[in-house]
């Protein structure tokens, strides 16, 4: 099984700001969050690797970046200003630990057959349930326990639902029924969360496939399984125009590019940037999506 002990973090700059970086290591060189950890921690077992992008109740849009070179994990920028997403009663912040499943890819020109939406051009975004509180740039290792389809902005955002090997509850948790039964409420809890995030900022309200259905493991496998071939197909085309491809470990391919690493600058960690207070506030939702 890949150990998440060889990862460390490079952080660069004041969280809260739009100079925030945290590059991934290996045995203390620089990699691609995307591209150079391994999707499967245990493929005979199905145990996955998870990169922690947003840890559980924070509000800070902590995201991979596509764009640039081994692709850090950076703020996302609303308006020139980071971006956080809103309190909507009664959440605070993430619900979950959120992150992605690297090496994979929603591949944004190809339509899925039963949401018949096309995917949103990300890697797959991972919802983990777990009772510990990750931090940006954990490498954790998951079992899959279900899937849910968002539909945003008439893209795919598929939402895989996990939970950490090493949780208490991970030896009774195997399918997306058996949340239900332990952490009863959680499931509607994520399905209200990701239809509401956004009306505060004037967006409607969103929707999901299969009538907000969580989806069991099976299926779930079978959308990563998907996605991971996706990004097999990408990593191979060096002119992709939009994603940054880089990488220092898929020697043979055509992006792999050791000599990278040592371009990236050197870790410089400064204290957190103060958070406006409007980043606390409450919003209260209707029903009808009405603020």
């Amino acid at each position: 099984m890949t150990s998440s002990s060889k990862y460390t973090q490079r952080v660069i700059g004041a969280a809260n700001t739009l100079e925030y970086r945290v590059y991934l290591e290996r045995d203390g060189a620089p990699i691609s969050a995307f591209h150079d950890i391994p999707l499967y921690a245990d493929e005979t077992n199905k145990i996955f690797n998870m990169i922690v992008e947003i840890p559980r109740w924070t509000n800070a849009k902590l995201e991979i970046c596509k764009e640039e070179a081994f692709n850090p994990i950076k703020q996302d920028v609303k308006n020139n200003k980071p971006r956080y997403v809103r309190n909507c009663f009664p959440h605070h912040g993430y619900i979950w630990n959120y992150g992605a499943f690297p090496q994979t890819w929603e591949d944004p020109n190809v339509a899925h057959n039963e949401t018949k939406a096309n995917g949103d051009n990300d890697p797959l975004d991972v919802c983990e349930i777990g009772e510990q509180v990750g931090y940006t740039g954990q490498i954790k290792q998951v079992k899959v326990l279900g899937i849910m389809a968002l539909l945003d902005q008439g893209e795919t955002d598929w939402k895989v639902i996990v939970i950490d090997i090493h949780d208490p509850l991970a030896g009774k948790l195997n399918n997306i029924e058996d949340v239900e039964r332990h952490l009863p409420g959680l499931i509607r809890a994520t399905n209200e969360w990701f239809r509401i995030y956004k009306i505060p900022d004037g967006k409607a309200e969103n929707q999901f496939a299969f009538s907000g259905e969580a989806k069991n493991r099976d299926y779930a496998l079978g959308i990563i399984k998907e996605a991971h071939e996706a990004w097999e197909r990408l990593i191979k085309n060096p002119t992709h125009d939009s994603i940054q491809l880089k990488n220092a470990t898929l020697e043979g391919n055509p992006s792999y590019n050791k000599d990278e690493a040592d371009r990236i600058p050197a870790a410089a960690p400064k204290p957190a940037a103060p958070v406006d207070p409007s980043v606390d506030k409450w919003f209260f939702i209707s029903g009808t999506s009405n603020l």
